[in-house]
């Protein structure tokens, strides 16, 4: 059990490293739903003064597809004609409860940062 815990701490010391990178460049700590829309607007190169939430949900859509793309849930599939990513999916999420999915959310988003050098 002491190797579970090892990376439970790691996990989470990883997560708090990011927190604080994005705290440090955005002035807040940012939430899950937070990063998860700063995720799409990297991904979409999105920017407008105002966004309506329906842009907000689907930018949010964009950053669980590319995050979870690295474990193989999604395919890129190409852009439409205004730079949307639009993914395919492969294979079919777990059933998790909420804390769960948090976990799973939080360690996808890592591996996203991870692998785009942040």
């Amino acid at each position: 059990m002491a190797g579970m815990a090892a990376i439970k701490d790691d996990f989470q010391s990883r997560w708090w490293d990011l927190e604080k990178k994005l705290m440090d460049r955005f002035g807040k700590k940012p939430d899950v739903e937070s990063i998860l829309f700063l995720i799409g607007l990297q991904e979409t190169g999105f920017l407008v003064e105002k966004i309506s939430k329906e842009q907000k949900q689907d930018l949010m859509h964009v950053a669980i597809c590319s995050i979870l793309a690295a474990s193989g849930y999604y395919l890129l599939e190409g852009q439409d004609e205004e730079g949307w990513p639009h993914f395919k999916q492969l294979k079919g999420l777990p059933t998790m409860d909420l804390m769960e999915q948090e976990g799973f959310l939080k360690d996808h988003i890592l591996l996203y940062f991870e692998n785009n050098s942040f």
